[in-house]
């Protein structure tokens, strides 16, 4: 037995009892020697109860934990002892000793602490409990008090006589006894029968004392008890179980298993008891009482198999449901996206649209800020995925940096793929993340699962291929990365203005040529800026005529710009517009309505919108509300029908951060 090398006096103490009871055992099992057994009968005996008494106490001297729970329980087992002491030394040899007498005053005096004790050393021993082990614990209390009722009880009842104070004191002690029993076997049911060393002794001891408490009580009323026998042991090894119990290692507090044969056996068992009493009343008749408690405990048996087919039911759905869900984003997963497809090809009465994303860029994240910042980025931009794609489909991650979602074919699906690219797209210092991908109709273009993620796998490999930094890529970034260099702020203006170019492009259904081009021109529009002073861009108040004049020639600046780099050549006349008013009164030509390409007047909608909510040097950022009505009220300068594309974009609850929170 373990105890703590610095507690000397205790181990040496544990040692002396443990010796005194093998002393006892030996003598009250074989009656070696009369005149030891007179001597533990005289003393000996009570001893030790009082030493096992005086362990739980040093226990809650010395330890804090449960301190209050091993004082009761060293003052229940301190009143056992001392009502044996008076016992021994004023009853057992007085003829004329009164009944009830002050020796049962210390006996009944037992069993309300140690009940209390039990409740403390159980709430610091489990935490939360599931229903079902409630049930086992009222079922086993409710079977084990039906069969101590049917037996113990019933011959007490039948055997007790005498004054009222006689009759109460002898049905005080089956019932104490019995609910005893029933508080340690709820007990035992609460730690999911698994009690561990500590609670093991507890529930050993206190359940060899009740049964021995029981069995005298029983022998008594048949008249076959004998003093000095195995039933006085009984009440001894329960004692010293209880010291033991006491300076056991202390055991954290754990979460109770609530799996295995042992769950199945508690209902079984008990039942059978409840069972086995209610058929023994059909052979030899018993009280009410023992029939009430057993007709309860079926039913306990009954609730107890309703609850675990519950909680079985609700497992294999928590199962099934963590089984097709990735861990890390919290959307569908491979599994749950084969399942969803298997349903779509056998739906030969509708079309669906399954596209595959790959990131671009991921590996360099991962390779910059590590595997925690990949997974983090990972799981945000899964959940941007499946924000956007609530109502309109469903998102899963493939694994790795993979991500696909599954649509109604629908025109709206260039632009629900569009967004859904986006919101897996992310930029910032020292990275750009986009997303290539690769759709497939289905059961259109694919008729099993296997050929759609194939072809779809397939294509987002030739745009991801088709995607690597072309010429125009390469130019493109450069001109924004000087940009972003000379004037900070114009980077986040034209990324945004690019985003909402391509979503209204998408919405007014060009084709996809002239979306990308949209894109473009909006991410270049204001490039020309970079031959602007930063006195004039970040002037505080207004401008005069001159510096109005020098900030009109930005689009020219800009279209001269771009006309260098051969690849950038076919939007330089784009940027070139794109502060043209639908009226004629914009720079630097003066064009009117349809005159104005429409990549251009999709630019000059999206860079008045994001200007109007972008903090300015000379004011604060607008609301997106307000903004969406500047550009209803001004017919004259932008064109009706982008501007009608652009507010369906935002009621349409558009991926870009600026027309979501309209």
């Amino acid at each position: 037995m373990h105890v703590f090398p610095s507690n000397r006096a205790i181990a040496y103490s544990i040692l002396a009892i443990n010796a005194a009871f093998a002393v006892c055992a030996l003598e009250y099992t074989f009656r070696i020697s009369d005149a030891v057994r007179d001597v533990l009968n005289s003393g000996g005996y009570d001893a030790i109860v009082l030493a096992a008494s005086a362990l739980c106490l040093t226990r809650a001297v010395m330890r804090t934990r449960d301190r209050a729970a091993w004082i009761l329980m060293g003052i229940a087992v301190g009143a056992w002892g001392v009502g044996d002491t008076i016992w021994t030394f004023t009853v057992v040899d007085n003829p004329h000793a009164p009944y009830p007498s002050l020796a049962d005053a210390f006996y009944l005096a037992v069993y309300p602490p140690a009940y209390v004790a039990i409740f403390l050393l159980l709430r610091s021993r489990i935490g939360k409990l599931r229903s079902s082990l409630w049930l086992d614990g009222i079922m086993g209390g409710l079977a084990v008090a039906a069969l101590g009722t049917a037996v113990v009880f019933e011959a007490v009842l039948h055997a007790t006589g005498g004054s009222r104070a006689a009759v109460a004191t002898n049905l005080a002690y089956p019932l104490a006894d019995l609910t005893l029993i029933a508080l340690v076997v709820w007990a035992l049911a609460m730690t999911g029968w698994r009690p561990g060393r500590t609670w093991g002794f507890i529930a050993a001891g206190l359940l060899v004392f009740s049964v021995s408490d029981c069995l005298y009580l029983y022998e008594t009323a048949v008249g076959s008890y004998v003093h000095g026998s195995v039933t006085d042991l009984g009440w001894l090894a329960g004692a010293v179980l209880l010291g033991w119990a006491a300076w056991q290692p202390e055991e954290r507090s754990t979460r109770v298993a609530t799996d295995g044969f042992a769950l199945l056996l508690a209902p079984v068992v008990f039942g059978l008891i409840g069972l086995g009493i209610l058929v023994y009343d059909h052979v030899n008749r018993v009280t009410a009482v023992p029939l009430t408690l057993a007709c309860a405990s079926m039913v306990a048996v009954i609730a107890r198999m309703a609850f675990s087919f519950a909680e079985n039911i609700s497992m294999i759905s928590s199962s099934r449901s963590e089984a097709r869900t990735d861990v890390l984003t919290g959307i569908g997963n491979r599994r749950k996206l084969y399942d969803d497809l298997e349903h779509v090809v056998a739906d030969t009465g509708s079309e669906s649209e399954l596209v595959l994303f790959d990131l671009n860029g991921f590996k360099h994240y991962n390779d910059s800020f590590g595997h925690p910042a990949g997974d983090a980025l990972l799981a945000r931009l899964g959940q941007e995925l499946s924000t956007f794609v609530t109502g309109r489909g469903h998102a899963y991650r493939m694994g790795g940096d993979e991500f696909c979602i599954v649509i109604p074919a629908s025109q709206e699906r260039a632009m629900v793929i569009a967004g859904a690219a986006r919101a897996l797209s992310d930029r910032g210092e020292g990275f750009s993340i986009t997303a290539a991908c690769g759709s497939v109709l289905v059961p259109t273009e694919a008729t099993t699962v296997a050929d759609a993620v194939r072809l779809a796998d397939q294509r987002m490999y030739t745009d991801k291929q088709g995607s690597r930094a072309s010429a125009g890529d390469q130019s493109s970034g450069v001109l924004l990365r000087a940009l972003a260099e000379c004037h900070p702020p114009l980077g986040d203006h034209v990324a945004g203005v690019a985003d909402l170019a391509e979503l209204v492009a998408l919405k007014l259904g060009l084709p996809q040529d002239e979306v990308g081009r949209a894109r473009l021109t909006g991410a270049l529009h204001d490039i020309g800026k970079m031959a602007i002073p930063e006195s004039i861009l970040e002037k505080p108040g207004p401008l005069d005529a001159d510096e109005w004049e020098f900030l009109h020639r930005h689009t020219l600046t800009g279209e001269r710009i771009l006309v260098g780099a051969p690849a950038l050549a076919h939007v330089a006349g784009l940027v070139r517009s794109c502060h043209e008013r639908f009226d004629g009164s914009g720079y630097p030509d003066g064009l009117a309505g349809t005159d104005i390409p429409l990549v251009s007047r999709i630019v000059f909608v999206c860079d008045a919108f994001d200007a109007m909510t972008s903090d300015r040097p000379y004011r604060a950022a607008l609301p997106t509300a307000f903004a969406l009505r500047e550009l209803q009220l001004a017919v004259t300068q932008f064109s009706p029908r982008v501007v009608e594309a652009f507010l369906a974009c935002a009621a349409g609850d558009a991926p870009d951060a600026h027309l979501r929170a309209a």
